[in-house]
């Protein structure tokens, strides 16, 4: 049998509020309601199933400190992350939160009623003192940035009981709870599971260690990978479970199984790998791989990893006996060419050939769609990463030209948008700022607040475009430096971004302003005109720099089209 869940007894809420849930039911839609955001819909399904037991809720005020101080809850059970539910002061007037009051928490997606929390305690975490006891203090990790700016201001405490599951419409069959997953070992006979927490695609060298590590100590192996939120810029869930699904067959028969995890990772680095042992205890595996940096964000801007790379194996295997969870160090596999084999590279001696390809490295050649060498992975997992990852040549993405009116933006995106046409290979779209006016914001005026929407209604419609593939140019005068670095982080979500500032001077392009708009502007009757009575902020980011008043509109296609096939937009 696999082994006790952390604390003894599962929590699993889901079964233990199925008799009493229709009348939950009916209860919770008479309560007022609790919005979850996304990372608090990701706790509450592993509160619900008992995948964070001994947990029946989020955190009182009692066990948030023992946990962010000591990693004990108050009734001294090690639990090594903070799991909080964040309201803002104006939510607890609105609705009277306090405690001994009963509340319906939702899901933002489609405001379905998933629990109700009974409030034990409302309070005021001490944020700076989390962000430097839980995750070091660092202003860069992800999760210290999301706690200081991101979090609400206030932590209400108690317990939940169970009115639904959460609705997934993904990879339903994969998605089992730790009862079920239990269960499923129990019918397969599995009593040994080593369980391999990833965020990232497969490729041969984690088959490996996987089946090495499952050999070594006579187990099957546990797939489990989150699918909750990761860091910002990992591969999309989607994809990273085709992956997986396309390598699980290169398991010896019967060896490996892949089941979903619903986790909000905080990349807390050994904190975190304490937290995923107690997780993966509770699905009823008896063996954890840590690996190297384990959950660590990566490196700062001063280029300084935020975790000690063998830190989070450490914190773990200083619990192991109270987790009652094995570690499996995590080996680093490397390929041996003349023995066609992977290797742990410890055990690799002196003057022996190797080869690997980083991950910088993968990434460049799916960008330029450059061979990816069956040593190091599957066909069948290469076509999947293929398929979501087209090389740059295949990539959307967009131009926005920034300028005064008359600067010759205009001119410039309609001949990139010929130009863009003569190279073929995917469509364009031309938004210039006359005509999103008249056709997107036609109600809008030039007020700061005006214009910002302006341009965030283009950025959205650039970042979808982009996103299905299309060149798009975008040509609105763009006159804040807030609003054009909202654009970029719009778009680049979806694809490329590439800032141009048409630096044509103010004044040449009123000289050539035969329309005479500016000298209406000048006489009073156009308000709120840029560069005669209101502000342009010249980008200090441009991409490109460009001045119509000293070089032709075909010189700056020329340059723009050179910048993009220098990236791999054009071109073989």
């Amino acid at each position: 049998m696999a082994n006790t869940p952390h604390g003894g007894i599962l929590k699993d809420l889901l079964a233990r509020d199925a008799p009493v849930r229709p009348s939950l039911l009916a209860e919770s839609e008479t309560l007022p309601d609790i919005l979850l955001s996304e990372r608090q819909l990701c706790d509450l399904e592993l509160i619900l199933s008992g995948g964070f037991s001994p947990l029946e809720g989020f955190m009182t005020e009692k066990d948030y400190n023992g946990v962010v101080h000591d990693m004990r809850l108050a009734d001294g059970a090690l639990f090594s992350m903070p799991i909080t539910l964040d309201v803002t002061a104006e939510t607890i007037a609105e609705i009277g939160i306090e405690k001994g009051k009963r509340f319906t928490l939702r899901d933002f997606r489609d405001d379905a009623a998933l629990a109700i929390i009974t409030v034990d305690d409302v309070y005021r975490p001490n944020k700076e003192v989390e962000a430097k006891e839980v995750f070091r203090g660092d202003p860069e990790h992800p999760a210290v940035k999301y706690l200081l700016e991101t979090a609400n201001d206030f932590y209400v405490g108690g317990k939940v009981q169970a009115v639904n599951r959460p609705n997934h419409y993904d990879y339903v069959g994969l998605r089992s709870t730790p009862a079920e997953l239990r269960a499923e070992f129990n019918k397969l006979g599995w009593d040994r599971v080593v369980a391999f927490q990833t965020r990232n695609p497969m490729h041969r060298a984690h088959r490996e260690l996987t089946v090495r590590a499952a050999r070594s100590r006579q187990a099957n192996v546990l797939i489990h990978p989150v699918v909750g939120l990761t860091k910002p810029g990992d591969i999309d869930h989607f994809t990273r479970v085709r992956v997986y699904q396309a390598i699980l067959p290169r398991y010896p028969n019967g060896m490996a199984l892949l089941s979903l995890l619903p986790l909000a990772m905080r990349m807390g680095g050994d904190r975190e790998a304490v937290w995923h042992a107690i997780i993966r205890k509770n699905y009823g595996a008896t063996h954890f791989i840590v690996g190297r940096d384990h959950a660590g964000p990566g490196k700062n801007s001063k280029g300084e990893e935020f975790y000690g790379p063998y830190d989070a194996q450490v914190l773990v295997e200083k619990f192991k006996d109270e987790l009652g969870i094995e570690v499996v160090p995590f080996q680093m596999m490397t390929y041996l060419p003349d023995a066609d084999e992977y290797a742990p590279k410890d055990e690799v001696a002196a003057g022996v050939k190797t080869l690997d390809i980083s991950g910088t490295e993968l990434r460049k050649r799916l960008r330029l769609g450059l061979p990816i060498p069956e040593w190091f992975s599957y066909p069948e997992v290469v076509k999947v990463l293929r398929e979501s990852h087209p090389p740059r040549a295949s990539q959307g993405f967009t131009i926005l030209l920034t300028g005064y009116y008359n600067s010759g933006k205009d001119a410039i995106a309609r001949a990139l948008q010929v130009s863009f046409n003569q190279q073929g290979g995917r469509s364009v779209s031309l938004l210039l700022g006359e005509t999103v006016r008249a056709e997107l914001s036609s109600e809008l005026g030039f007020s700061r607040e005006d214009r910002h929407k302006n341009l965030q209604r283009i950025a959205f419609v650039a970042s979808e475009l982009t996103r299905s593939g299309a060149a798009v140019i975008a040509a609105p005068i763009a006159p804040l430096d807030e609003s054009r670095k909202f654009a970029r982080a719009a778009v680049e979500k979806a694809g490329s971004f590439f800032l141009v500032h048409v630096a044509t001077p103010l004044e040449y392009a009123e000289k050539t302003d035969r329309k005479g708009v500016y000298a209406r502007a000048r006489a009073g009757e156009i308000k709120g005109f840029t560069g005669v009575d209101d502000v342009y902020e010249a980008p200090t980011d441009a991409d490109l720099v460009v001045d119509l008043s000293k070089v032709s509109v075909r010189t700056v296609v020329h340059q723009i089209v050179l910048m993009l096939e220098s990236q791999g937009f054009f071109g073989n």
